[in-house]
């Protein structure tokens, strides 16, 4: 019993309450409590994803669940952990330096900076290669959280 004809699956809404339990597990308790975080972020992973696979092996069975967790691992999880080990690789033989001192007119031309690269290199590569000199540069500052997450976000 497969979910579809087609080549997608349809899942019912409430599927994706495993992922934006993650996701707001990431972003939550690491501001709310950040030693649990440190300590536990392993297991609060596996269980939300414990909490998609057990239903979908439960509901579509052992052959549909093995035939998609291993599509997934095999042709989009481990080709996007080596296009970023790739990526950090060669950004890691790119060093930019300079004298940078994080004001807010350095951090907007470094995020401007990250956009017009995105466009040649893609985002990750964009993001890979201008964190370094964006958390070099900020270094100093007492308030810099909200700059690393205005970085990553100019890429979504």
């Amino acid at each position: 019993m497969y979910p579809s004809s087609g080549t997608e699956a349809s899942f019912p809404l409430f599927s994706i309450i495993p992922f934006i339990g993650i996701l707001l597990s990431i972003a939550l308790i690491p501001l709310v409590n950040h030693h649990f975080w440190e300590s536990h972020y392993g297991k609060i992973s596996l269980f939300w994803g414990l909490s998609f696979l057990l239903p979908v092996l439960f509901v579509f069975g052992f052959r549909f669940t093995a035939h998609n967790l291993a599509h997934t691992a095999l042709l989009e999880y481990f080709p996007f952990i080596i296009l970023l080990f790739a990526l950090f690789t060669i950004s890691g033989g790119i060093q930019i330096k300079g004298t940078l001192v994080g004001t807010p007119k350095l951090n907007s031309y470094l995020i401007l900076l990250g956009t017009m690269l995105a466009s040649l290199i893609g985002t990750t590569g964009a993001a890979m290669l201008l964190i370094r000199p964006i958390i070099r540069a900020n270094k100093y500052r007492k308030h810099k959280v909200h700059i690393i997450v205005f970085f990553i976000f100019q890429f979504f």
